[in-house]
């Protein structure tokens, strides 16, 4: 006796599926800035039919990643203008800032979970080798999972979504201003120093380098992408 087909996922699922993968294609790079989506090549890549995929799309434009055009054009891939940019990497230092005090005054008051500065170094070391090798792309994977364990260990989820949203769409334009050998090393020595203001429990000073990671060095790093250097 053949057994009845297992049930269709519920449209929820279908479309966080769709979510999930479009944002690969455009946080990888592979779908670029500026790049009309094809709803209909787009739906036959990730196996899902229509609907799933343009309830993901309107998510996403949510999130500041996708963008409509006029009437009848579609969406496309957002592309950022420089000042929009530089909002962004002002407004993220803020709660870089933020995210490296909390950090220090928990390392003060001894609730920082187990572990958790080990951790951090590690992944500061790990970057350090893949600077050294000049692994772009693994330095920046690496980039990402650093601030999101710091985002974890400042345990505030209201600045963990806030700051992880703004994240999203500076992403592209982040991901060139860590493409060269001596800006992956200059990064990551920020890391570490805000890092050693954290564990010692000074937080004026964590919060001060980590908003200066941001705006100091991580704004400026990009700008240099806009000039040629």
């Amino acid at each position: 006796m053949d057994l009845p087909p297992p049930p269709a996922p519920p449209s929820a699922l279908l479309a966080e599926r769709a979510r999930a993968g479009l944002e690969e294609l455009i946080l990888s790079g592979e779908l670029a800035p500026g790049a009309r989506l094809n709803e209909v090549a787009l739906a036959a890549r990730l196996g899902l039919s229509r609907g799933p995929l343009r309830e993901a799309l309107r998510g996403l434009e949510r999130e500041g990643l996708v963008a409509a055009g006029p009437a009848g054009q579609g969406m496309s891939v957002r592309r950022l203008e420089p000042e929009e940019v530089a909002e962004l990497y002002d407004m993220r230092a803020l709660l870089q800032g933020f995210v490296l005090g909390r950090i220090a005054e928990r390392a003060a008051a001894g609730t920082l979970p187990p572990g958790t500065m080990e951790g951090l170094r590690a992944q500061v070391a790990a970057m350090e080798a893949d600077a050294g090798a000049g692994e772009a792309a693994g330095y920046y994977a690496g980039n990402l999972a650093f601030h999101e364990a710091l985002l974890e260990a400042a345990g505030h989820r209201r600045a963990a979504g806030l700051y992880g949203s703004l994240l999203k769409e500076s992403h592209l334009a982040r991901q060139r201003s860590l493409a060269r050998p001596a800006a992956m090393r200059e990064s990551n020595a920020e890391h570490a120093a805000m890092l050693d203001a954290a564990a010692a429990g000074d937080a004026p000073r964590a919060r001060a380098l980590g908003e200066a990671h941001v705006a100091g060095g991580g704004k400026r790093r990009w700008l240099e992408t806009l000039g040629g250097i």
